[in-house]
């Protein structure tokens, strides 16, 4: 798969000079961080966006690896033929067409991949948004944006996203967002070659990412996907489209994907040790989740600190409902706790410290709070709640090295408006802790983290999953 991601040479097929045209935004990203020689394909013209336009593939004059196809569908067989000429290794197609509109689509489709096939050419998609590279800067997509390079972070996390025009939404959304950095994101679309078990290999394998999300219709090589999954520890988030009877006829008319019996699909999510979600913010959220949360040394319970009573009592219900158990503190910290606490108000947990913040003041009570707790060995992980228009991120700084030391995590909830509230989420996540903008997705991640953790970690739970000679879809 190496090629796709950092190819020798690119040919932008159907490259334009029209801004209201993809073909234009293809080329634009492509020039846009790739360093390497980028050939634009178009009859009309003798150059574009300052380089030489070639009228066409044979008049390129030099090999090149991956080609960029956005030309209507019938031509691709002629261009699998020009491209094989020049030493062409996969061709991201990024034109609709194929099979997803009928039996004639199929056919071209079929005939492409055979063709392919001969020449030793991979095809990735079609119906598509290409790839993207957040530490290589490359943007092999018609994502329709002035402000990706400004938006895109290198970072741990990666996915693979059947759909094009939701990877290009949920991309910008997530970037627009911010708090995730990406290591790749693929969109496959049909993924008539080039599926979601070989990305998931190539990730897998991959330094840079070390927490995977996918949304997918259907599962190529379902044994070979299973085997994937169970062999890593890197965290892997799976939506799942195709779950109800119109959402598989959906999916087949789509990207002409068969969904299967979505029952077997969610117990084999269950047995490789997959977390599963429902839509695309919380697979956005548990992705970011797990992309800032790297250890979980002991399993006790959890502790939270909170600036309302309600807000404590609400918490631990939604962590009993999820099966995580709500720390019990040692005498000695319930000790400690009173130096911050006004002296008509005994310590408890959940630790409540508005009448502390009252006497103390915001820095000293998180701090002192935040040290007792962490320290405390009935205690395995952290929730707390922040008021990020009456607080300054940087008290909780000494959070992060405290985090990694005793092997905790540490998710943090937020109340506040405006762009304060934004900045202040913004600075903890760069901090390295995520914010969840909803009390019970964070303890949703922690749970997951939790059970990820638990299945992860036991070598001997892996080695019980029989994988089946196939599933359905």
């Amino acid at each position: 798969m190496d090629f796709f991601f950092n190819p020798e040479g690119i040919a932008v097929i159907g490259a334009s000079a029209d801004p209201m045209k993809v073909g234009y935004y293809i080329l634009k990203n492509t020039l846009g961080g790739y360093r390497g020689r980028v050939y634009p394909v178009n009859p009309r013209y003798e150059t574009l966006q300052g380089v030489q336009c070639y009228p066409d593939i044979e008049s390129i004059p030099s090999g090149f690896e991956l080609a960029i196809y956005f030309i209507p569908a019938r031509f691709l067989p002629d261009t699998i033929r020009a491209c094989a000429k020049k030493g062409v290794r996969g061709i991201i197609i990024e034109s609709a067409g194929f099979a997803e509109v009928g039996e004639a689509g199929r056919e071209l489709q079929e005939e492409s991949v055979r063709m392919a096939r001969e020449h030793g050419i991979r095809l990735w998609g079609p119906n598509c948004m290409g790839l993207l590279d957040g530490y290589k800067r490359h943007v092999f997509s018609f994502l329709m944006s002035d402000q990706v390079f400004d938006l895109l972070k290198p970072g741990n996390a990666s996915f693979i996203v059947q759909s094009g025009m939701l990877s290009a939404g949920f991309l910008l959304m997530m970037l627009e967002r911010g708090g995730l950095g990406i290591s790749k994101m693929c969109s496959i679309g049909n993924k008539c070659d080039v599926h979601e078990t070989e990305l998931l290999k190539y990730l897998i394998e991959d330094d840079s990412t070390e927490v995977i999300g996918m949304y997918v219709e259907s599962i190529k090589d379902p044994a070979g996907f299973m085997e994937c999954s169970r062999s890593t520890s890197k965290p892997i988030v799976m939506l799942k489209g195709g779950q109800s009877p119109a959402g598989a006829r959906a999916a087949a008319s789509h990207t002409a994907s068969m969904a299967g019996d979505y029952t077997v699909m969610r117990h084999v999510f269950e047995q490789c040790g997959i977390t599963e979600v429902f839509d695309i913010n919380e697979l956005m959220d548990m992705v970011r989740g797990f992309s800032k949360t790297r250890l979980l040394e002991h399993d006790a319970g959890t502790s939270i600190v909170t600036f309302s009573g309600g807000g404590g009592i609400i918490t631990s219900d939604m962590l009993h409902a999820r099966g995580l158990k709500v720390a019990d503190l040692t005498p000695e910290s319930l000790k400690a706790l009173e130096e911050v606490f006004p002296e008509w108000m005994a310590p408890s947990h959940p630790v409540d410290i508005w009448p502390a913040i009252e006497k103390n003041g915001y820095q000293k009570v998180y701090a002192r709070t935040i040290d007792i707790l962490m320290n405390d060995p009935g205690v395995d992980s952290l929730i707390i709640h922040l008021f990020a228009n009456r607080m300054d991120a940087s008290y909780l700084r000494g959070l992060v090295t405290m985090k990694e030391r005793c092997g905790k995590p540490v998710i943090a909830w937020c109340v506040g408006n405006g762009e304060k509230l934004g900045a202040f989420k913004a600075e903890l996540e760069d901090m390295g802790i995520p914010v969840f903008e909803e009390m019970v997705r964070g303890v949703d991640f922690l749970a997951a983290f939790k059970r990820h953790v638990r299945k992860k970690g036991n070598p001997l739970t892996a080695g019980e999953v029989p994988v089946p000679e196939s599933l359905p879809g």
